[in-house]
């Protein structure tokens, strides 16, 4: 089975060496000293007071891997707009390509019924160029759960966690998600195929719609904000307009928001991605967790003022970091037609 790795950071690196040592056919497109490294040396995975290594072929060009069965997407959500064009040469006739980033993909309102049925986002997919070039009938849904990090080049570091879970934007059980979770639970990872994965991929927003944010803005980590009742009770209200444009949408949240918070305030000491990105000056993750949020409450007729205020906040900051550019939506719609 061959799966490129495009975007071989911390979560990439940590899935390719697994997946490598479960017998798959791994490349990774990685770039900088990161990339030299992987060439020269491999790659080295910290987990679990072991060393493990692996060598799978490491480019910087997508053009000489040739199509793939998989092509897992690790990239931050921004980043994909950019460089949707390169992975062209890695889409066969029945390749798949599994999103395996935050907040809401390309493909959501693929397979999802009822009027918007084949609609794109704007602040996720500018002009609907992934729903054009990676086509959404390709798309398999994944969720993050496991925190890695980079701690060198070719170094990757994991933390805690080992579940991804997948999804058919149909809710089906095709014969192409099983394969690519059997090959996961091979390399030691759980892979659940879920009928309803829009239902994860919200569960995980819900708290980085909020939690980021809050955290890039204060310098807190999740625990202060979830215990701070001035930020628990922001964190909160950000949470209920997101669950009322959920609810529009069909989605069923199996947790409350208390419950919710409280499992973000018990991970202690931890900051947020958007955080450290802003701490290390990289690009800002802002339109994946919170102007998407923004856009999809217009779509279905939800005020989200406490949204409004914060995103209007942490995009000045980025702005003013020079980590993050705020994208022209049109006013005439949210939605850009495919």
């Amino acid at each position: 089975m061959k799966v490129c790795i495009f975007g071989a950071g911390a979560i990439g690196g940590f899935l390719g060496v697994m997946l490598e040592r479960a017998g798959c056919e791994v490349s990774m497109v990685a770039r900088g000293a990161h990339l030299e490294t992987m060439r020269r040396d491999g790659v080295r995975l910290l987990m679990e007071n072991a060393e493990h290594h692996a060598r799978p072929h490491c480019t910087g060009d997508p053009a000489e891997l040739g199509p793939q069965d998989y092509v897992i997407i690790c990239l931050k959500a921004h980043s994909i707009p950019a460089v949707v064009d390169r992975m062209v040469p890695l889409l066969g006739n029945d390749t798949s390509v599994v999103t395996a980033v935050n907040g809401i993909p390309y493909w959501y309102f693929h397979r999802h019924g009822g009027e918007r049925e084949g609609a794109t986002l704007e602040s996720v997919d500018p002009g609907g160029r992934q729903w054009e070039i990676l086509r959404p009938e390709r798309a398999i849904g994944c969720v993050v759960n496991p925190a890695t990090e980079v701690v060198g080049p070719g170094v990757i570091k994991h933390v805690y966690g080992d579940k991804f879970p997948l999804g058919e934007p149909s809710g089906e059980r095709t014969e192409r998600i099983v394969r690519l979770a059997t090959a996961m639970e091979a390399a030691g990872l759980k892979a659940p195929i879920r009928d309803k994965i829009r239902d994860e991929i919200w569960l995980k927003l819900w708290g980085n719609l909020c939690f980021n944010p809050i955290s890039a803005l204060t310098g807190a980590t999740l625990d202060k904000i979830a215990h701070d009742p001035d930020t628990r009770a922001l964190a909160k209200a950000m949470m209920l307009e997101a669950k009322s444009i959920g609810d529009r949408l069909g989605v069923h949240f199996r947790v409350d928001v208390e419950r919710r918070i409280d499992g973000a305030g018990a991970v202690v000491g931890h900051k947020t991605s958007m955080l450290q990105d802003l701490e290390r000056g990289r690009p800002m993750e802002i339109d994946a967790l919170v102007t998407v949020v923004q856009e999809l409450g217009a779509l279905v007729g939800v005020p989200t003022p406490t949204i409004d205020t914060v995103l209007a906040l942490i995009r000045q900051r980025g702005e003013v970091a020079g980590l993050y550019q705020k994208q022209k939506v049109p006013d005439s719609a949210v939605l850009c037609p495919a």
